[in-house]
């Protein structure tokens, strides 16, 4: 629903992508790593052009009308290939395109113009954190090649908690105890770099599996991290929905925090 009600975290990235622009320059291209793109190996998406994916049921119709029709990246896709198996991990290529709502809703107030390439790489949600990690390390590359590589997620992700109490839930809700514990850690760590914790995330981190019942939502957070080395971590965004849902944001390296807000 954030297409919709953009809120805080909407209008968080409503600024982001001139701050990016700013800060780094204009990306060449955006690898876009999403919960709801999941393979049994990893899978590069080379279309020479995306649409919206409507991948999602029971939600304001209109939903359905948005669209984010953006251009592909079919070159970029056969060298992160490349990257992936002299890393010695599998990565397919396949010319299907569509960007599923994990990637085109955040990219719609980013880059709304819909004018910088997108590759989206499906991934095995079996996969730990540490072996997301290191496919994240095989495309350390690319980021001096202007490519920008976002994680779409959420660091909390439990709706069965949401709805707990009817469909129609709180959006203004407040935090509760255990989101707010589980936010807190997973900041702490990742500013200090504690990626030997954060990596056991699921053993260590206050009321993991409760936030996270299945991981595939944090997940993505590795690839993006594994890029960056073992270098801190900055939130640079935490607002909060649903009272459990959270909305946090984080960036990767020198220069991180210029993009917080």
């Amino acid at each position: 629903m954030i297409a919709l009600e953009p809120r805080e975290a909407g209008r968080f990235m409503q600024g982001l992508g001139p701050v990016i622009d700013a800060t780094f320059g204009r990306p060449q291209a955006v690898l876009a790593v999403s919960a709801h793109s999941l393979t049994r190996v990893p899978v590069l998406l080379a279309a020479a052009r995306h649409e919206a994916v409507y991948d999602f049921g029971g939600f304001d119709p209109r939903l359905n009308q948005m669209r984010y029709d953006a251009p592909g990246a079919p070159a970029l896709a056969h060298r992160l290939a490349a990257l992936l198996r002299a890393a010695e991990l599998p990565a397919e290529v396949v010319d299907d395109g569509g960007l599923d709502h994990g990637i085109w809703t955040p990219l719609r107030y980013v880059y709304p113009a819909a004018d910088v390439p997108v590759l989206p790489l499906a991934w095995p949600p079996n996969w730990t954190p540490a072996q997301l990690f290191a496919l994240g390390q095989a495309l350390a590359p690319l980021a001096e090649e202007g490519v920008l590589i976002v994680g779409s997620g959420s660091i909390t992700h439990n709706l069965r908690r949401v709805f707990a109490g009817g469909l129609r839930p709180d959006a203004d809700a407040p935090a509760t105890p255990e989101s707010t514990a589980f936010r807190n850690w997973f900041a702490e760590r990742a500013a200090g770099a504690d990626w030997d914790a954060l990596l056991d995330y699921r053993r260590q981190a206050p009321h993991a599996v409760l936030m996270h019942p299945t991981d595939e939502h944090l997940l993505p957070f590795f690839v993006a991290a594994g890029a960056a080395g073992r270098q801190p971590a900055t939130r640079i965004h935490a607002t909060l929905t649903y009272g459990d849902l959270g909305m946090d944001a984080y960036a990767f390296g020198p220069g991180a925090a210029r993009l917080a807000a």
